[in-house]
């Protein structure tokens, strides 16, 4: 067996698991689930249309680079999104969501050779991040959220030292589970600090299409335009079409920016055999083209956050994030584990502890004493587990009653 399995932390959700396996959930209310990030709006009809209709392409195998129109419609909506082009056959690569290509490019970029290759991460973070480093032979080092930044990752904390070996940058804006959004001060930051260690960015942008004010959020590509980066050197963004069309199911998305890796890249899904299913390559061509069902899935969802936040607000410590669909909220006393365990137990509302998401660092766990709360239910979901939230904060309190 490979023995650097031996390094991988358990996956929050299971840990979850073995915190409730004992745990009974109030039979007298319904379970609401908020706790995993799946989206659960319904699928476009133009995507399922599209994936119907192209079903004879089953007969075919694809080829692992895409078909010359799925990159070129990647390329296109890119272009409108960020006003950046791109050279569809160089710098666009599709790939089966966001998850297996963020794992599997720290696969291709890491050289475990080098003495204290390290990758470094924000945290709280996408667990994805720190296995894919450990199953290149990496180590990791974590910059912790700064609340007095809205929970954006304080990059300051890596020092020069731990740069100087870091080969890979794990990059989540706008971020899981914060939804903070890197402005373009802290990507020159990084390019600069790029440019003189020499390490690679992976940019993960599957939240950019659900955000709540009238300015989009800033990618990474668009900002290595802005500052005159043109060739995006050593920098890739992924992207996926799971939250902004609703299709998790369909896994696909793609990588793109500089040339070089998007090569690399290609070379080792040759071999990993990474190819897109031909009907879901053409379900993803209607997806990119069509901006209709975006917008009224972005809709949708700053109508929850609206009706939600601010019912949350009076109890925890929680407010509006700059993009993604999570509420990042502070819980009283402290203990997150120990407030999910309740909320489900007695109001049959399922969180994700924030300590789960993050690793100690810098002395402390940056998701202690926070949860994770997905609003991807319906409307009338999300509100009643946001009542149902307020009853578990009031019933810990003096004089307060029982749930009924």
């Amino acid at each position: 067996m490979n023995p650097l399995l031996g390094a991988l932390h358990r996956y929050p959700f299971e840990r979850l698991r073995e915190l409730t396996r004992d745990l009974t959930p109030n039979p007298a209310l319904r379970p609401i689930s908020l706790g995993i990030g799946e989206p659960r709006h319904p699928t476009p009809k133009l995507v399922t249309d599209a994936l119907i209709e192209a079903l004879p392409g089953l007969a075919n195998y694809p080829a692992t680079a895409g078909e010359p129109a799925l990159r070129e419609a990647c390329a296109q909506w890119v272009l409108r999104r960020y006003g950046v082009a791109l050279e569809p056959a160089t710098q666009v690569l599709p790939v089966n969501g966001s998850r297996e290509a963020l794992f599997a490019f720290a696969q291709t970029v890491i050289d475990a050779t080098r003495p204290g290759a390290t990758v470094v991460c924000p945290n709280p973070f996408y667990q994805i991040y720190e296995g894919a480093a450990l199953l290149a032979g990496a180590r990791t080092a974590f910059a912790n959220s700064d609340p007095g930044r809205n929970f954006a990752a304080d990059w300051s904390q890596i020092d020069a030292a731990t740069w100087a070996r870091t080969q890979l940058l794990y990059v989540c804006s706008p971020g899981n589970p914060t939804g903070a959004v890197m402005p373009l001060a802290e990507w020159q930051a990084l390019f600069e600090l790029s440019d003189r260690h020499g390490f690679v960015i992976a940019s993960d942008e599957c939240y950019s299409e659900i955000y709540f004010g009238d300015t989009p959020p800033l990618g990474s590509l668009e900002a290595a335009q802005a500052l005159g980066r043109d060739g995006f050197h050593n920098l890739v963004a992924f992207t996926s079409l799971s939250k902004r069309s609703n299709v998790p199911g369909m896994r696909s998305g793609f990588v793109a920016g500089d040339a070089r890796l998007i090569k690399a890249f290609l070379t080792y899904r040759t071999y990993h055999g990474s190819a897109m299913s031909p009907p879901v390559q053409r379900a993803s061509i209607a997806a990119w083209g069509d901006e209709a069902h975006v917008v009224a899935n972005r809709t949708a969802y700053r109508r929850k956050f609206d009706a939600v936040t601010p019912i949350l607000a009076d109890v925890l410590d929680v407010a509006m994030p700059d993009a993604g669909f999570y509420l990042w909220a502070g819980v009283p006393g402290g203990d997150d584990v120990g407030f999910a365990l309740t909320l489900l137990a007695q109001y049959n509302v399922a969180v994700l502890p924030g300590s789960l998401l993050a690793r100690d660092a810098h002395g402390t766990n940056p998701g202690a004493g926070r949860i994770r709360l997905a609003l991807v239910a319906g409307a009338d979901e999300c509100l009643e587990a946001a009542h149902r939230t307020v009853h578990c904060v009031q019933s810990t309190r003096p004089d307060s009653a029982s749930p009924t």
